[in-house]
């Protein structure tokens, strides 16, 4: 009897506690955090000053059993990176381009395109772009005609924000410009001969418990631009990560974006492509250090 009694009183124990773990939905939470976790692979980041020829950017993120690929750098450079660090590139969810410039987008021409499932870009992304050196015209856009992709991929096209996975990983499509620092000159031209501003250019955020993970490409639209607008978007105030190209050349231009910086409380600040050695020196003031290839961040 005794016996009897002691595994009844355990047993009502043990379903009290489980109850109040439901309840406080303590389990819940724990699945999330599962869910959540992020890794970040830099599969190409050799471009700091804009004067060697092998440019390109590219990162791979893997979160809730899905694989998105943030730029594809350019030439076979993500192939040959890939493959020495043993990172499985033959079967991709999500190809996200940042913008349409060539050295993010020109690596794609590598990958087997049975394997990627989506590919999401801005609609601008596939104008055609150059830019004049001495007098001659160089095309600097995506190596690929729209209707190409159209008929070989599923593709997203998108200026609002598009939820990759709901409520986690977004895709930001076109970025506000509302600060009177950022993003006012052009860079090259179009096909029909307008300044290109580069409206195309975009983020993708991550939603995490510790706040926003945010990886941009080149920050052509401002990286202060990108901040606010991931923070409106995902409703969250806090900057966990911020991570990739800055575009800080303009000397006139450093000390409000440091300035910006600064105030937002960034935990983990990671610069990468386009950054002169003056944007880079600043920031590193801020507690900011560059990202290498095949680096690997757990989050």
């Amino acid at each position: 009897m005794l016996a009897i009694f002691y595994f009844t009183f355990f047993h009502i124990i043990f379903i009290f506690i489980l109850n109040c773990f439901i309840h406080s939905n303590i389990l819940i939470k724990g699945v999330n955090w599962w869910k959540k976790l992020v890794k970040l692979t830099i599969l190409h980041d050799e471009y700091t000053t804009f004067i060697e020829e092998r440019a390109g950017f590219s990162i791979l993120i893997e979160i809730a059993k899905k694989k998105i690929l943030f730029d594809t750098s350019m030439n076979n450079d993500i192939i040959l990176n890939a493959h020495k660090g043993n990172v499985d590139l033959s079967t991709i969810d999500y190809v996200v381009f940042s913008h349409g410039h060539y050295d993010h987008t020109d690596g794609l021409k590598y990958l087997d395109l049975t394997g990627i499932s989506h590919i999401v870009a801005h609609p601008d992304c596939f104008k055609k772009r150059f830019v004049k050196e001495k007098e001659r015209e160089i095309y600097i856009g995506i190596p690929f005609f729209l209707e190409y992709l159209q008929r070989e991929t599923d593709l997203v096209q998108s200026k609002a924000p598009f939820w990759i996975i709901e409520d986690e990983v977004v895709f930001l499509g076109e970025i506000p410009r509302k600060n009177n620092f950022e993003a006012k000159k052009p860079l090259g031209y179009l096909e029909n001969g307008d300044p290109d501003y580069i409206n195309d250019d975009s983020a993708l955020v991550i939603k995490s418990d510790q706040g926003l993970i945010i990886i941009s490409g080149c920050s052509h639209s401002g990286i202060c631009n990108i901040i606010e607008y991931a923070k409106e978007v995902c409703k969250d105030e806090r900057i966990y990560v911020v991570m990739g190209g800055m575009h800080l050349f303009e000397e006139n231009r450093i000390p409000p974006t440091i300035n910006y910086l600064k105030g937002q409380k960034i935990r983990q600040l990671y610069a990468a492509h386009c950054l002169s050695d003056l944007g880079f020196s600043e920031m590193e003031k801020i507690g900011a250090r560059r990202i290498h290839t095949l680096e690997e961040f757990n989050f």
